[in-house]
C-alpha cells in the first residue's frame, strides 16, 4: 500500500492537555498561516508568531483570511478554531474536537436523555454553585430561583464595590453598543467565557448542545457549564472594567478576561468539573484519543472492529 503523503500528525499523547494550554486568543482583521510549528498572524503592523501546541481556543473575527496550511497545523495540534463575529460577540462554527475517544460523549448523551439522571446532573451544576448546602431534593424551579437570587446579589455586590450604577440586566444581541457600559462588558466578559468554555468541551469530546439545564440551542451544554464561573470571573471582571471608563469597552473585557485566564486554572477546573459531571464514579483519565473503533454488538456489549465477521460467500 503506498504511504499516505504529508507529514503524519502528532499523536495524543504528545500534546499539550486542554487544561494546560492558553486559554484564547482573538484575532481580527489580519492574514493567519503557518511557518513550521507555530501559526502566524499578519497585519500591516507586523506578524506575530503563535504557537499552536499550547493554544485552547483560536477566535477568528471579521477581515481574517486564513490558509488551509494554518487550519491543518491548528487541528492536528488539537486547537479548537472558532469563527466569530465583531469583538467575538457572536459564533458561527468551530472547528474539531481533541479527542478521539466517544466515551464522555456517550455518558452524556446517557445522562440527558433520562429525566431522572438529567435532575441530578442539574443538581449537582448547582451543587458546585452552591458550597455546603444540600440541593439533592430541590426541584429544577427551586434551583432557578436559588441562582436567580445569587446572581442578583453578585451584580448588587460588584455595583457597590466598584461605584457603578446598576439597574438590571439588559442588551441587545443585535446591537453591542446599545447598551450601558456595564451590560457591554457584562456581554464581551461572558462571551470570552463562553468561548473558553466551548473550546474545554469539544476538546474533550462532549457535544456542546447536549445542555441540562439550558435546552434547544446548539451551545446549550457551552451555557451550562460557563454559569458555573460566572460569578467568580465574569460579572467581577465587566465591572471591574465598566468602572474604568474606557472607550473600547469591548476590546478591554477581551484582555481583561485573558489575562484572568492567564494561568490556566479555568481550564483545568473546567475540564475537572465536566469530567465530574459525567462520569463521576470514574478515576480522571487523559486517554481520550486512543483510536479505537468497535462494534457494537447488542445491548451492552462490543466486538473489534476492522474484522470481517461472518462466514465468506466466495
Amino acid at each position: 500500500m503506498a504511504k499516505i503523503p504529508g507529514t503524519p500528525p502528532p499523536k495524543l499523547s504528545e500534546l499539550t492537555r486542554a487544561q494546560d494550554r492558553i486559554s484564547f486568543l482573538y484575532l481580527e482583521r489580519c492574514v493567519v498561516h503557518r511557518e513550521s510549528s507555530a501559526v502566524t498572524a499578519t497585519d500591516d503592523r507586523g506578524t506575530v508568531h503563535i504557537p499552536a501546541a499550547s493554544l485552547g481556543v483560536l477566535l477568528l473575527g471579521p477581515g481574517v483570511q486564513i490558509s488551509h496550511r494554518a487550519i491543518e497545523l491548528l487541528a492536528e495540534s488539537g486547537s479548537t478554531t472558532v469563527w466569530v463575529g465583531e469583538r467575538g460577540v457572536r459564533y458561527y462554527a468551530h472547528g474539531r474536537s481533541l479527542a478521539r475517544s466517544s466515551t464522555l460523549l456517550m455518558a452524556q448523551a446517557e445522562l440527558v436523555t433520562n429525566r431522572t439522571s438529567r435532575l441530578g446532573v442539574a443538581r449537582r451544576m448547582y451543587a458546585m454553585r452552591f458550597p455546603g448546602e444540600d440541593t439533592s431534593g430541590l426541584t429544577m424551579q427551586q434551583l432557578r430561583g436559588r441562582e436567580g437570587a445569587r446572581v442578583r446579589r453578585c451584580y448588587r455586590e460588584n455595583a457597590a464595590a466598584h461605584g457603578v450604577e446598576w439597574d438590571r440586566r439588559t442588551y441587545d444581541p443585535d446591537d453591542f453598543d446599545s447598551g450601558d457600559p456595564v451590560n457591554r462588558a457584562l456581554s464581551a466578559a461572558h462571551t470570552a467565557l463562553y468561548g473558553v468554555v466551548h473550546a474545554v468541551i469539544v476538546a474533550l469530546g462532549c457535544s456542546p448542545g447536549l445542555g441540562f439545564i439550558h435546552t434547544g440551542h446548539v451551545r446549550s451544554f457551552v451555557y451550562d457549564i460557563a454559569d458555573l464561573y460566572k460569578v467568580d470571573h465574569s460579572i467581577p471582571c465587566a465591572f471591574e472594567i465598566a468602572a474604568g471608563g474606557f472607550v473600547d469597552i469591548g476590546a478591554e473585557t477581551r484582555r481583561a478576561m485573558r489575562d484572568r485566564f492567564y494561568d490556566g486554572a479555568l481550564l483545568e477546573r473546567c475540564a475537572r468539573d465536566i469530567r465530574c459531571l459525567l462520569l463521576p464514579d470514574e478515576e480522571d483519565s487523559e486517554d481520550l484519543g486512543a483510536d479505537v473503533v468497535r462494534l457494537w454488538d447488542g445491548g451492552t456489549a462490543t466486538v473489534a472492529g476492522g474484522t470481517a465477521y461472518g462466514e465468506p460467500d466466495w
